[in-house]
């Protein structure tokens, strides 16, 4: 019951905020989503206290009949793959709701399609039934597709369509990987625990398994599938950048692990070496092309590809401790790209730019924005892996798991790491040191609504990066189950 209240609560919401009378200010819609987004995230909490640790298969199961002849079934269930991606969601949420300034265009819209976004991204972690998570995998497009056209940037309408057309081919192609699946293993229903590859030919498994991987290739954003990325970040709102890049892109890694690792195992041996290539590249490309940037908007999204990468590598690598990592770096890399694009936010309303080469001095304690800066500079050490912050410990995990297996790939990482080091320290150079320009040089107050979000996600990347084991206790169960009941990709790998 806890799971559909989290998936159906945000719905209501809808509804209520859809049939609100008019007329109604804009703090009465905020405050009726963030009550919702608020139970929501309560209800997340309350799963993890509950999470039996000692069971690494699906918990808090719910299961309803729905349309027995396509074999679409309400089928709802958690395990530590998607449990802490629920939570990030909801706090991520609520993040983003006090992430757009107090002033919002058409207001009962947005807030609706916040909540809508909310339910559409629990749903597809929740969901144990294919086609059930494809519905809410689509569900997500139109309304993000809303935020970007409706409350975005100057080129907008580009953006709006890119994203459009991309996520589109991206949900018609795990589709057809999909319907793929249940046909040729001739399964009655599109239910998880119905599925069995195992008796498909080899040519048929690597088929529906590239069709996975393109499609959420498409969705993470992976080299070269990426395109669609910094646009939609840079012309969307920030809160809409907070739910594209720190959650709705980790629902591509999620399909990975979820469908293309666990379903065909014995063939993600054979595409490993080609992923890790693929994952090393991106780790690469993110970071080289992120120091040639000028807008820190810019900046922090191609930042975001090369993070993505490290998840690709560890997935490729597939042992305990790499799957450990990829995991919580999801969960890790959602909670830095949300703080460091609300600060990005906050410094674009405030000085009316996001150019590097007209911020300067904003950590004047007088005249700048000094609590902003500072919290950027946290920030950008956590982004960087800086030794106690929460960006570090899912790094070295993954490092650390997939070294045995893919060791040139992972040094390359690691030397890509340090290259996060240099466009952050450019970042943090050009934005909160040397002389503050005199024609702007006082900027409007940053408000007590725009400090909390960043205060919440900083203390929780400190908190997390100190006391890591409240970050894996509830994903290590699952990962070792799963690697456990793999053919052991790693040791043919070693020895080829």
């Amino acid at each position: 019951m806890t799971l559909s209240l989290i998936l159906w609560l945000p719905l209501i919401g809808v509804l209520i905020i859809g049939f609100f009378p008019n007329p109604v200010k804009t703090n009465t819609l905020r405050n009726i989503t963030t009550l919702f987004i608020f139970i929501t995230l309560c209800l997340s909490i309350y799963l993890l206290t509950q999470f039996n640790l000692g069971i690494s298969k699906i918990q808090f199961t719910e299961y309803l009949t729905w349309i027995p002849q396509i074999g679409l079934n309400y089928s709802l269930g958690v395990d530590g793959l998607s449990l802490p991606l629920i939570f990030l969601n909801g706090l991520l949420t609520l993040i983003a709701i006090y992430s757009i300034g107090e002033k919002v265009e058409r207001p009962r819209l947005y807030y609706a399609l916040m909540l809508l976004i909310n339910s559409g991204i629990s749903g597809a972690l929740m969901a144990d039934n294919l086609l059930f998570f494809l519905i809410f995998y689509e569900l997500e497009l139109i309304p993000f597709y809303l935020m970007i056209a409706i409350w975005g940037g100057e080129k907008k309408g580009y953006a709006s369509i890119k994203f459009l057309l991309y996520t589109a081919v991206s949900g018609l192609l795990v589709l057809a990987a999909f319907l793929g699946i249940t046909w040729f293993s001739g399964s009655a229903s599109f239910d998880y625990a119905d599925i069995n590859t195992m008796a498909l030919s080899a040519n048929t498994k690597f088929i529906l398994l590239t069709l996975l991987l393109i499609g959420f290739g498409i969705k993470i954003p992976l080299v070269p599938l990426h395109t669609w990325l910094p646009d939609s970040y840079v012309e969307a709102s920030p809160a809409t950048t907070i739910l594209l890049g720190g959650i709705l892109a980790k629902l591509g890694t999620y399909g990975l692990i979820r469908f293309g690792l666990q379903l065909f195992p014995d063939t993600w041996k054979l595409v490993a070496p080609g992923l890790a290539l693929i994952g090393t590249i991106t780790v690469l490309y993110g970071a080289l092309v992120a120091i040639a940037q000028r807008d820190i908007k810019r900046m922090i999204a191609y930042s975001s590809i090369g993070h993505m990468g490290y998840i690709l590598v560890a997935c490729a690598a597939a042992t305990e401790l790499s799957l450990l990592g990829a995991v919580a770096q999801m969960v890790s890399h959602g909670l830095i790209l949300a703080l460091l694009f609300h600060l990005v936010g906050i410094i674009e309303r405030k000085t009316g730019t996001r150019d590097l080469d007209q911020l300067n001095g904003l950590m004047n304690p007088i005249r700048g924005l000094p609590l902003t800066s500072a919290l950027l500079i946290g920030a950008g050490m956590a982004s960087a892996g800086i030794p106690g912050l929460v960006g570090f410990i899912s790094e070295f995990i993954i490092f650390q798991g997939s070294f045995i297996i893919f060791p040139i790939a992972t040094l390359i990482c690691i030397i890509a790491s340090g290259l996060t080091a240099v466009y952050f320290v450019i970042l943090l150079n050009r934005t909160c040191f040397g002389k503050l320009n005199n024609k702007l040089a006082y900027y409007p107050q940053v408000l007590l609504l725009e400090k909390i979000p960043a205060f919440v996600l900083a203390t929780l990347i400190l908190f997390l990066g100190i006391q890591p084991q409240y970050l894996t206790r509830w994903i290590e169960p699952t990962t070792d189950h799963l690697i456990a009941t793999l053919t052991p990709i790693n040791v043919e790998i070693a020895q080829k």
